[in-house]
């Protein structure tokens, strides 16, 4: 053939992948949209571009994502053909789930009660949701498996406005009202949540953190201090120097260390109608911690006011601690909870545990005081 020269046969290619730029691409993409979502938590999680806590969570969105395709079909779709009106669709089920499940009963079977969705999603979860479906296609993308992916195809401010987070103000107890739980008297049935709450508001730690402590976890310092200490899971992959958490031990806290050692019968279950996070809700009703809190409203499209116990759930701990400690002019990072690089932080992340201990004291009106190794408190 000449140079310059295009046959009949060639310029029909051409066209044909002018028109249709994804069908070039056909021939790397013979794993379904699911064969091709699995392996990429599995190279993922192999790789360490996600820890532990992340994989789970992508195979979480898996699972939703394998149910919208069952509900239309097309569990053999390919990621070529999976397009943006699909993915507006799925953005739709992440959101209402629930109204499927009635309608797709044999999708959830063998599913426990608190993993069946029993009312609409909000929105930052739904979009987290879809955030992960991006990273995917990006991938894709970058592996020149697909030519431009769903998100792309949506538009700049179709897909800004789809992937648009809304945050609320966020939602704490004051230090008036921690102390209000803390003095109340609770039935029975709510006494183990109040003492875990309390206990959890102390350190100011993440669920799944304050999950995982034991014993093993508390030291002693030579002056006497009692501190928890954990590498955070949230940052763990991150955290290169292995970096722990150190927080000291308030008095209030000790006494309930030693009467339940960590071994809380109500973190077996965080969600669901009875877990932690309900049980929570009641102890704040009951409690009378009702200040009317501001939300947004997805399908008002506007802000509501709800009682704060109708808010409540374990993420209240740890904002409430840091507001305490920020109330006695000590912001986050003295508490130990956050790290940061700026000179500004170093200085309070270097605080000396003994300082942070008194703040602290003061920050909950808690005494001062010391324990031998056993955790025996000497008197003075």
């Amino acid at each position: 053939m000449q140079k310059g020269h295009i046959t009949g046969e060639i310029f029909e290619e051409k066209i044909a992948n002018i028109l249709n730029p994804n069908a070039q691409h056909r021939e790397k993409a013979e794993m379904t949209l699911l064969e091709r979502f699995d392996k990429f938590i599995v190279d993922g999680y192999r790789d360490g571009i996600f820890a532990e806590g992340r994989m789970r969570h992508y195979r979480v969105v898996y699972g939703a994502l394998e149910r919208f395709l069952a509900t239309k079909n097309l569990r053999s779709i390919t990621p070529i053909e999976f397009d943006a009106d699909m993915l507006m669709e799925l953005r739709y089920f992440f959101t209402n789930e629930y109204e499927y499940v009635e309608k797709y009963p044999y999708l959830y079977e063998g599913k426990r009660e608190r993993d069946i969705p029993r009312q609409r999603r909000d929105m930052n979860t739904t979009i987290t949701k879809l955030k992960k479906i991006q990273a995917f296609f990006n991938e894709l993308e970058d592996k020149e498996e697909i030519v431009a992916f769903p998100f792309r195809k949506l538009g700049k401010k179709r897909k800004a406005a789809v992937l648009k987070e809304r945050y609320d103000d966020p939602v704490y107890l004051y230090k008036d009202e921690l102390l209000k739980v803390m003095y109340t008297n609770v039935p029975t049935t709510l006494q183990e949540t109040k003492e875990c709450f309390l206990l959890q508001c102390a350190f100011g730690c993440r669920i799944a953190d304050f999950q995982s402590l034991t014993m093993d976890k508390i030291k002693v310092t030579e002056d006497g201090i009692p501190f928890i200490h954990y590498l955070p899971k949230k940052t763990l992959r991150d955290n290169i120097e292995n970096i722990e958490t150190e927080t000291p031990v308030i008095r209030y806290a000790l006494d309930l260390i030693k009467k339940w050692k960590f071994n809380f019968p109500i973190l077996k279950y965080v969600t669901g109608k009875s877990g932690y996070n309900a049980k929570i809700k009641l102890l704040l009703q009951h409690c009378g911690i009702d200040r009317e809190c501001k939300i947004f409203n997805d399908e008002l499209n506007d802000n509501i006011y709800k009682p704060l116990y109708m808010l409540a759930s374990s993420k209240l701990c740890r904002k409430t601690h840091v507001d305490i400690m920020n109330k006695v002019q000590v912001n986050m990072y003295a508490a130990g909870l956050h790290k940061d690089r700026s000179e500004a932080v170093n200085r309070y992340t270097k605080m000396e545990l003994k300082d942070r201990f008194i703040l602290m004291c003061t920050a909950f009106e808690q005494p001062i005081y010391k324990v031998d190794k056993q955790l025996n408190v000497i008197e003075e």
